[in-house]
């Protein structure tokens, strides 16, 4: 009896030697990802990638009470990896602790960013579309994902105030096609018509 005892006592102290070592080392693991995540960023970036493990997070508790199919599960997994990539990919680049408002579509969900969805074939590095996003490049995560920068409300602006004024200092040209308007608040004085008596 006294044996068994023995043993009972001996299995209960290693199975508690065993869950506390699995415990430390979990932890240490998730440290060590977590530093790994943002040990080389600034504020705004870490603040991003806690932001995508959050979303992350969500999905996660999303499927494990079956209120989304495995396939929405995996897209929008899928899209948080790409976002991941691109943003360290941009600030790894620019040297900067900005992150800017990304967009991570699958050629079938253009319509979701365009009322006339273009062709990805044509995109070219940094273009500006429709005045409201900026192309970035592609990631492949799992599928392919077009990563597009939304401009800030600033940027269109400035934007649009280029463009006006370029297509009015640009050559009036009757073949070009295009209208040369005045300007709102500027007034012309045009001389009066004369008809003969």
């Amino acid at each position: 009896m006294t044996r068994i005892n023995a043993l009972a006592r001996l299995l209960v102290a290693f199975s508690v030697v065993l869950v506390i070592s699995a415990s430390s080392f979990a932890q240490g693991h998730i440290k060590a990802v977590s530093k790994n995540d943002n040990s080389d960023f600034g504020p705004v970036m870490r603040a991003y990638l806690g932001y995508l493990r959050n979303e992350q997070e969500v999905v996660d508790d999303r499927i494990s009470r079956r209120e989304i199919s495995s396939a929405y599960y995996r897209r929008n997994s899928n899209r948080i990896k790409a976002l991941r990539q691109m943003a360290i990919r941009l600030v790894n680049q620019s040297g900067n602790d900005y992150v800017p408002e990304l967009e991570a579509v699958t050629i079938d969900e253009f319509g979701t960013l365009f009322e006339r969805p273009p062709r990805p074939t044509s995109f070219r590095s940094n273009e500006i579309l429709t005045n409201k996003f900026r192309y970035l490049g592609v990631v492949h995560a799992g599928e392919v994902f077009y990563i597009f920068a939304r401009l800030d409300p600033y940027e269109q602006a400035s934007l649009i105030e280029r463009q006006s004024k370029d297509s009015m200092s640009g050559p009036a040209d009757a073949s070009s096609g295009v209208a040369k308007g005045q300007p709102v608040g500027q007034t012309s004085t045009r001389p009066k018509r004369t008809v003969p008596r």
